[in-house]
């Protein structure tokens, strides 16, 4: 923006069609990117509610917004549920660095959710979007022609996405595991021109390239490829460098001057899609599933808007749509007080609402290893907690001894160094199968996930679950699950991939996974005695009074007057 025509350096560029190319481009790689990186366990943990999210969920949205845009602009109702289009999907990039980058580690079904429904509902919105740009355009448009126009583009466009999706996906990691004589550093290329090969023949098709970009990197992503940790670096840096680019692209092309005229009723939208409509969405789309009204609460407060929908705000213009300028001009100044309002307050709402997880244990670093004869190993690194065994001068198993350790910034050999000292970094070969038992040898014993603040009290993972739900009283309907123990049961209940943390809960309690062995078998299961959920009003009512108790306290602190100033008089 301040390089554009209202800046510093006065950049005329206003070529609407050059923009939503390099803007599609971007949103591919990107898209690609997230279903590379999302695993189908977190499918198997939260796929229903997701994908509601990213279907129903978008249309609530955006006729939630689009009645509120009618009010706010007068547009006609094409036009206004066009706009809620636009902004009815959350943006993947800014979520995906939020919770990714940010370092932010919420309950495994709620950051699965959140993660699947960013990568899946931008098709969705973009399929809603063209739509409604056909449907202003024409003369005039029923509700049956309505009706029948989004029953085909749906089929056409979900359908052909989804088939080429998981074609592609397969065949990039057909692909990727036949090129043997290629130099490294060419995989993660071949791979990501193959992912814009799938986009690109979808989308002239007719089907959503964008769907189908997703599915090809969730595909390829969760299938064995060689280079996978090379491929997922790439795209990391591809990913950012689209992300500079794509904003790059609309800043120039946006005219800040043009804002005035809407910075009002725009402000006042923003503010409905943040307070009134996404949450909303989420509390009717998630009311058949299992959430607390707390998780409710965070998902719905998780809807960032992005570069995507001011992507989306372009297409009007390009179709020809009349006072198409408002639709970008309105989502600029939505996508920002998203990001302002949002964006920063995302880690104090999880703290707040209670869906955080402690940080990881002290894994610094891990690189996939790929050596001759289809060996699998990983060069790990731990800085070693002040309050860890090894710190302690516990004897280190041999299996377990570092290949180099960096202290003070100069790098030793494990039979030179000594003793091992707290904030020492060790490095050592290991198979992905006995991380878990370094993360037990390096770390804390408070750094564990085995024990959120809430767990009470440990049972072993052999102990009986009819047992268990004797003692308490919790009322076992399954009488097959009866027979397991209560690791069996929650290693079934998380598909065959439980991870520490994880939590079920079980009558009145939640059973929380703890210590698990090399294996991947439950050995240790905390129990927490969760309270009764208070309702949203309540929750929000809570949060309404802590804060507004702060700012009594710090306006209190800035009038009360000075100990010197209190004798004076007037």
């Amino acid at each position: 923006m301040l390089a554009g025509e209202d800046g510093l350096l006065g950049i005329s560029f206003d070529n609407d069609l050059t923009a939503y190319f390099i803007g599609s481009l971007a949103l591919a790689i990107i898209l690609f990117d997230s279903g590379f990186e999302t695993k189908l366990r977190s499918y198997r943990t939260a796929a229903a509610p997701a994908l509601v999210l990213a279907t129903l969920g978008v249309v609530l949205t955006a006729g939630l917004v689009g009645a509120a845009a009618h009010y706010l602009f007068g547009l006609g109702w094409i036009q206004s549920f066009l706009l809620g289009s636009i902004v009815a999907s959350t943006d993947a990039a800014a979520v995906f660095f939020l919770l990714r980058v940010g370092g932010i580690r919420l309950r495994e079904k709620v950051g699965a959710t959140l993660e699947i429904e960013s990568g899946a509902n931008d098709p969705m919105a973009i399929f809603l979007t063209m739509i409604f740009v056909e449907l202003a355009i024409a003369e005039s448009a029923t509700a049956g022609r309505l009706g029948f126009e989004f029953a085909v583009g749906f089929v056409q466009q979900m359908g052909l996405g989804l088939v080429f999706g998981l074609a592609g996906g397969l065949g990039i990691a057909f692909l990727l595991n036949k090129l043997r004589n290629l130099d490294p550093g060419l995989y993660p290329i071949s791979g990501l021109a193959a992912a814009l090969v799938v986009y690109a023949s979808c989308a002239l098709l007719g089907g959503s390239g964008f769907l189908a970009a997703y599915a090809a990197g969730l595909i390829a992503g969760n299938r064995r490829v060689r280079f996978a940790q090379r491929l997922r670096r790439f795209q990391v840096g591809m990913t950012w460098l689209a992300q500079i680019g794509m904003f790059l692209t609309l800043g120039l092309l946006a005219t800040p001057s043009e804002f005035a005229a809407i910075i009002l009723p725009a402000t006042v939208l923003a503010l409905v899609l943040i307070f009134a409509a996404r949450p909303l969405a989420v509390l009717i789309c998630l009311a058949p599933f299992n959430f607390r009204s707390r998780e409710k609460l965070f998902i719905g407060w998780v809807g960032l808007r992005g570069a995507v929908s001011i992507l989306l705000a372009l297409l009007p213009a390009i179709g020809g749509v009349d006072t198409s300028n408002i639709y970008f001009n309105v989502v600029f100044v939505m996508v920002l007080a998203s990001l302002l309002i949002q964006g920063w307050t995302i880690q104090p709402a999880a703290k707040a609402l209670n869906v955080s997880l402690p940080p990881e244990p002290g894994l610094v670093e891990r690189v996939e290893v790929e050596l001759r004869g289809g060996s699998e190993f990983e060069l790990v690194g731990y800085r070693i907690h002040p309050e860890s065994a090894i710190a302690k001068g516990e004897r280190i198993p041999r299996w377990a001894r570092p290949a180099m350790i960096i202290r003070g910034g100069v790098t030793h050999s494990f039979h030179t160094i000594g003793p091992l000292r707290a904030n020492d970094q060790v490095y050592l070969f290991a198979s992905p199968e006995r991380l878990r038992l370094l993360d037990r040898i390096y770390t804390s014993p408070a750094e564990s996930l085995a024990s959120p603040p809430d767990v009470q009290f440990q049972v072993k993972g052999q102990a009986s679950l009819k047992e268990l739900s004797r003692q308490y009283h919790l009322g076992l309907e399954d009488e097959a699950a009866g027979e397991l123990s209560v690791g069996e049961y929650l290693y079934q209940a998380f598909n065959g991939e439980p991870v520490e943390g994880d939590r079920l809960g079980f009558g009145e309690l939640d059973l929380v996974v703890g210590g698990m062995d090399e294996a991947g078998n439950v050995t240790s299961v905390g129990l927490a005695i969760h309270e009764p959920d208070p309702g949203t009003s309540r929750i929000v009512m809570t949060l309404l009074g802590r804060g507004l108790r702060r700012v009594g306290t710090l306006l209190g602190r800035r009038t009360a007057p000075d100990a010197g100033e209190s004798g004076r008089t007037p």
